[in-house]
């Protein structure tokens, strides 16, 4: 006596019967039929040989859940260390339930840090003396900014850029801890890019990946290839660099130009650059669209490397000299994690020059016991740190999973 199991695949449905088969004697123990729910829409694309179904679209929804929740667990937890060390303003502590749901906001109540609700029901921005000495440095480089009043309040410049005045002031003076809380807070929301599996220059020290706008001097072409229509042309830069390239349409309108490249060049161990045979250095280039998001992202960091300034910095100073400018998107887009974590390292050993607490290894202590109550392994192996590496090596700026 054997059961056999037939199934019979189908684009959306399954269907099977279990048979019980004992000599020649067969007899159906149980069939049906599971329907897989497909609109029309997607079985057209299905059989027109498009792979993607719904489960992509749910796997897409799902890691944006994850992300989001990832966020909140970083900054429920950060608002309990900000709790113990007495940092948050009085108004946002109230709203918060350290108790039951550690760190979570209450109930229906989810209130903004920078913003007090008064007594006559009017919502006020509680750091108006940094807004304030910002707004001096702003009528020196900005006068024509303030040359008409609103309403008879001398205010042309929004609160929010207040953020990019205190993380240019703290590097070099104290700030209130409440607004060392609205800065923490603010780099656990924006953290940059970081790539899990490892970036290419992480998994390639022998390759140095650049962002580079250089003029073209000059454009020659190879002889066309018999039966092909591409055309090999040399894209002589300022810099005698030379760009190879095929193209359909010429290219020789590219002189005097600037265009922007994406140089990967070759190392030897000691950092130099790789020859090879003819002595010629080993490098390649990519011209990609003015969109495409590598390019963005390496020309925004050069542009920061270059100015010499921190992220923080880098964006009040352009604000100074141009208030019109837009940030997000624009100014800064996508760059690497690690400029916020030299910056916000650079803050934090500044503060704690300021604020006795960040150097109280008993205040300390009481944090590591909120943060891993049930895990004295790695309560430990943090007990020898400091705030700085609790706050940038811990659960804020990295990622939650440690997984490389």
């Amino acid at each position: 006596m054997k059961k056999i199991l037939g199934l019979d695949l189908g684009t959306n449905s399954i269907g099977w019967a279990l048979i019980n088969e004992d000599g020649g004697r067969k007899e159906i123990l149980g069939i049906g039929t599971r329907i897989i729910p497909m609109s029309q829409d997607i079985l057209g694309k299905f059989d027109s040989g498009n792979s993607i179904s719904q489960t992509a679209e749910r796997t897409g929804f799902r890691g944006i859940r994850r992300i989001r929740e990832r966020y909140l667990l970083r900054r429920e937890r950060l608002h309990r260390i900000l709790n113990k060390l007495g940092f948050l303003p009085e108004h946002f502590a109230k709203a918060i339930d350290f108790e039951d749901r550690l760190g979570q906001f209450k109930p229906d109540n989810e209130p903004k840090l920078v913003w007090e609700e008064a007594k006559t029901g009017v919502f006020e921005f509680i750091f108006k003396s940094s807004f304030n000495e910002m707004v001096e440095e702003f009528k020196v480089t900005q006068p024509e900014l303030f040359s008409i009043k609103e309403n008879g309040e001398e205010r042309q410049i929004p609160y929010d850029w207040t953020i990019y005045y205190l993380r240019k002031k703290a590097l070099q003076a104290k700030i209130e801890k409440e607004e060392l809380a609205w800065l923490l807070l603010n780099f656990n929301q924006k953290r940059g890019y970081y790539q899990l599996r490892g970036e290419e220059e992480e998994e390639n020290p022998n390759k140095l990946v650049e962002f580079h706008a250089l003029k073209v001097v000059d454009v020659t072409s190879d002889e066309p290839q018999k039966g092909k229509i591409d055309i090999w042309y040399s894209v002589i830069l300022e810099n005698s660099w030379i760009y190879r390239r095929s193209s359909k349409t010429p290219l020789f309108d590219w002189k005097d130009k600037i265009k922007e490249f994406i140089v990967t060049t070759d190392l030897n161990d000691d950092g130099t650059v790789k020859t090879d045979k003819e002595g010629a250095e080993k490098r390649s280039f990519r011209a990609p669209s003015e969109d495409d998001w590598t390019l963005l992202k390496k020309k925004t960091e050069s542009d920061i490397v270059k100015s010499n300034k921190t992220v923080g910095c880098y964006i009040y100073e352009t604000l100074l000299e141009n208030p019109a400018q837009k940030i997000n998107g624009k100014l800064v887009r996508t760059i690497e994690r690690k400029f916020y974590k030299q910056e916000l390292q650079t803050i934090l050993e500044k503060q704690k020059l300021y604020h006795p607490e960040l150097q109280n290894k008993e205040l300390y202590n009481v944090c590591l016991e909120e943060l891993y109550q049930n895990n004295e392994a790695h309560r430990k192996t943090l007990q020898n740190a400091n705030y700085t590496k609790l706050f940038i090596d811990g659960y804020y700026l990295l990622p939650t999973s440690t997984k490389k």
